[in-house]
């Protein structure tokens, strides 16, 4: 087998354009399909219609390897292994969405000279469903564990690469793990389901960590404690680790709300009801309409008053606005009667028309300037480094609330600001 065997990729939003980039980057000629022509058009040009540091670069330096394109037929003449990439949205009855995955399984036709490469996020017992309507049809599971904002990094220094696959999938098996080789990564050689189950039990138990330290938080607020020291005792536990023991005012994001949502309805729909799920889920959705609390604590009636929002994205280094905590607080302070402006670097215009009537400013300064109180959502670095001096004079009252337990506490404290964090 040619080690730099051209792959092809299906689906080039987030996930595709960064394994497209980054199998490019390994040596491998990529051809890549999105039926919306559009974005074919922008990555074709090299221009990447999102933010993920890293990414431009690497497309760019990749030109020549990456071919985008809006027809499946050279993905198909070009490529044996499919990756395939597209979006599987939670529906109504909280089951996913998996009529694009099914849209490609329609382009493929008969054929079984291909190998389905699964990145995208499907429920358990997709891929033997699959095999079991297309006989013969290889089918590999490959998920994918990119953090966005550091998804380039996480692709090329894995922590693991799992692949799944029965016996009669197992030479493309053996393929799909010969493209990580030169990333010299643990590999997770398992059946198809366990893979599938591997993607949503590690979004899920990440998310409950986030929400155990969150509650811990909650307490500690009550008794006195500070969470921040607790977590760094705590974490320096090797069966517990510090990650994702950082108190804040909730998660969001594409992968973690929808994943536990998904492991969560898959649960229920075998008969078991799986209670802590549940309960994390509930802690996250609260986590988000606390802040209300703390700025009433302070301010009485939000009636009439400006708050500033600092960030909307979910998390810094990315212009991801899905499931973000900058929606629900937006929400919830236009319905307790404030008006709200808000500043984020990278995703505020991406927000606007979600924003329930907040104003967008044009810097962190601008919407500052007049605020009854100020609210860290988002932990951009630059909002480390604004001159709180002047914050302070231009600010009406000078209340902050640092929902992410990222600012200087103390320096806020003496500049005279009035400090609210999270479990501390």
């Amino acid at each position: 087998m040619d080690e730099k065997e051209p792959v092809g990729v299906i689906g080039v939003g987030w996930v595709g354009v960064v394994t497209a980039a980054c199998l490019a980057e390994l040596g491998h000629e990529v051809w890549a399909r999105d039926i919306v022509e559009e974005k074919v058009a922008s990555l074709s040009r090299g221009e990447v219609p999102i933010h993920e540091p890293g990414l431009p670069e690497l497309v760019a330096k990749n030109k020549d390897r990456l071919h985008f394109s809006a027809d499946m037929a050279p993905v198909l003449e070009h490529a044996r292994l499919l990756f395939v990439c597209v979006d599987t949205p939670p529906t109504y009855s909280g089951d996913a969405d998996l009529s694009r995955v099914e849209a490609v399984l329609e382009e493929l036709g008969d054929s079984n000279d291909h190998a389905l490469v699964m990145k995208s996020t499907v429920p358990v017992g997709t891929g033997r469903s699959i095999q079991r309507r297309r006989d013969g049809l290889a089918y590999v599971a490959n998920p994918e564990f990119l953090k966005e904002g550091s998804a380039v990094e996480d692709f090329m220094k894995p922590d693991r690469v799992v692949i799944g696959a029965e016996d009669d999938s197992a030479r493309f098996a053996d393929r799909v793990q010969a493209l990580y080789a030169a990333l010299d990564a643990p590999v997770v050689r398992t059946d198809v389901a366990s893979a599938e189950m591997i993607k949503l039990a590690s979004n899920a138990f990440l998310a409950t960590k986030i929400s155990f330290i969150n509650e811990i938080a909650n307490v500690s607020e009550e008794l006195g404690a500070d969470v921040s020291e607790v977590a760094r005792g705590m974490g320096l536990d090797d069966r517990i680790g510090w990650k994702f023991l950082r108190a804040g005012i909730g998660y969001g994001g594409s992968c973690f709300p929808k994943d536990v949502q998904a492991l969560k309805q898959l649960a229920g729909n075998s008969g078991y009801h799986f209670q802590l799920l549940t309960a994390v889920v509930e802690v996250n959705e609260l986590q988000k309409r606390r802040t209300i609390g703390k700025l009433q604590k302070h301010l009485g009636s939000l009636v009439g008053k400006e708050i500033a929002l600092l960030g909307v994205a979910f998390k810094p280094h990315t212009d991801d606005i899905r499931e973000a905590t900058s929606l629900v607080l937006s929400g919830r302070l236009a319905g307790e009667g404030a008006s709200v402006r808000v500043y984020d670097p990278v995703a505020a215009a991406k927000a606007d028309s979600m924003l329930a009537g907040a104003r967008i400013a044009d810097s962190a300064m601008d919407a500052l300037d007049g605020a009854d109180a100020a609210v860290l959502v988002t932990e951009w670095p630059e909002f480390a480094e604004l001159d709180w001096a002047e914050v302070k004079r231009r600010m009406r009252f000078p209340l902050i609330v640092d929902g992410r337990n990222f600012l200087d506490r103390e320096a806020l404290i003496e500049a005279g600001f009035v400090y609210e964090g999270i479990g501390r």
